[in-house]
């Protein structure tokens, strides 16, 4: 069935041609994101209001050389709104001016003239299905795995979103409504004096038909917990590994995700901006990101500031090639925007983010790759990464490892991991790339003031070598 759009957004059209008559460009964001989170374990079971949520405008308008911003929530006048906005933006620029502030100047936006829409497809639709039956399907789930021995909780939540946003200026008439889910079930276990916990991520374009994913997992997930109940920790040093497509994913965010957003090109916050043109990985390696590169939570019409969405190559066999950007960055770079371009909401500013951050798949499987390590382990399930863009480190958090010995899987674990060292060091060891390509699409992405945008990112299997601790 086709996602539909809010009719809340249809009124702000006229406010366009109003403010021009003051400012030198105009445009409008006006965003309707509505959602329903459900927890369910043993002990509670919560329905709330989707993180995410939100209702509201953003007017970006130019003068004097440099951009101002006004957000707002209520439109019960155009004529009375757009003679507010205008008195306010002129009033904070002649403050910047009287305060001898200097402003970040940036070129003329120069639009071509579009006009698109994107309605998303879904199979069931979760605003037609009850609250009730959302819920009685996750306590079948949660029953399930608290069954099992040892297991002290046994949780399974899932959320809902529909995203309808159009992006409005003289030249552009830009409208996309899509609807996302995302959802996890996770095992907290004992055994003797330890505890841990496994958990499995699901996430798509789609809507409540993502719940019957759930019922084959529990299983795995117990046997995770399991695994991890009995694992030892990890003895410190460089091992040749193989790493999953979700750790593979995390990888790819971490180290050249953050590190190719082009504002921090602007503000001299990222060493890639020497290196493009350069080998920065082996010549088997290739990157992407872009809401065209990969069908997951991150994939749209068009960003936050009406650039439509791309399928944008960051390494190509080996060589960095370009980072992904916002509007304005793109301007101050004179380079082309990547439809990178994004805000937590209406409230707050566009930062470059990522969408889809992926390793593209290769020409090896699973099996041979395993069969070329001697000595090291397969590294799986992630659990959280930072990296300095300036000096290139990145640290990733990791959920297990299996060991491998002599192109075999022994059966012992080992965790907790981190993974940690220089991303060139990184990405020039990775020798072998599997043909599968998984995605994830769960979690979050945090930047500047801790801004949180929805991101997906994953791969194929790769091999490489890295520090373990």
């Amino acid at each position: 069935m086709q996602v539909k759009m809010s009719n809340y957004l249809i009124e702000i059209k006229q406010l366009i041609a109003l403010l021009e008559k003051d400012f030198d460009y105009v445009s409008v964001l006006c965003s309707d994101v509505c959602g329903t989170s459900y927890r369910v374990g043993q002990r509670q079971t919560n329905v709330n209001d989707y993180g995410f949520n939100e209702r509201g405008f953003v007017v970006r308008v130019y003068m004097n050389g440099t951009y101002l911003e006004y957000s707002f929530n209520t439109c019960e006048n155009v004529e009375e709104l757009a003679s507010m906005i205008t008195k306010e933006l002129k009033h904070e620029l002649e403050a910047l001016e009287d305060l001898n502030i200097s402003k970040m100047e940036s070129p003329l936006i120069c639009e071509e003239a579009i006009v698109k829409e994107m309605l998303g497809e879904i199979e069931v639709d979760d605003q037609e299905v009850s609250a009730q039956e959302i819920l009685a399907h996750l306590k079948k789930v949660s029953d399930a795995g608290a069954k099992h021995e040892g297991i002290l909780e046994f949780m399974a939540a899932m959320d809902f979103a529909h995203v309808n946003k159009m992006f409005l200026s003289s030249k552009k008439d830009l409208m996309q409504s899509y609807a996302y889910a995302e959802g996890m079930i996770g095992a907290l276990g004992v055994k003797g004096e330890k505890q841990d916990m496994a958990y499995q991520s699901f996430s798509g374009l789609k809507g409540a038909e993502i719940l019957d994913e759930m019922d084959g997992a529990v299983e795995k997930v117990i046997n995770n917990l399991n695994d991890l109940l009995n694992a030892v920790p990890a003895t410190p040093g460089m091992y040749d590994v193989i790493v999953t497509p979700e750790v593979a994913g995390l990888i790819a965010h971490e180290a050249f995700g953050h590190g190719v957003e082009m504002d921090m090109f602007v503000k001299e916050r990222a060493l890639a901006k020497d290196y493009l043109g350069e080998y920065v990985a082996s010549k088997i390696t290739n990157m992407k990101d872009g809401a065209l590169s990969a069908k997951e939570v991150s994939s749209y019409l068009f960003d936050d500031e009406g650039t439509l969405g791309s399928d944008t190559t960051i390494i190509q066999d080996g060589i960095l090639k370009t980072g992904i950007s916002d509007l304005l960055s793109a301007l101050r770079l004179n380079t082309t925007p990547t439809g990178n371009g994004k805000r937590e909401s209406f409230e707050r500013k566009a930062y470059a983010r990522m969408t889809n951050t992926i390793f593209t798949p290769g020409k090896n499987n699973l099996d041979e790759m395993i069969a070329s390590i001697e000595d090291g382990y397969l590294l799986e399930g992630m659990q959280s990464g930072m990296e300095d863009p300036k000096h290139w480190g990145i640290q990733c958090v990791l959920a297990l490892g299996r060991e491998i010995k002599n192109g075999k899987l022994t059966g012992k674990t080992i965790a907790p991991i981190t993974l940690t060292g220089y991303v060139p060091d990184l990405l020039k060891s990775i020798s072998m790339v599997s043909s599968d390509l998984q995605l994830f699409g769960s979690g979050a992405c945090g930047k500047g003031h801790k801004e949180w945008v929805k991101v997906s990112d994953g791969g194929p299997y790769l091999k490489c070598k890295v520090r373990l601790g």
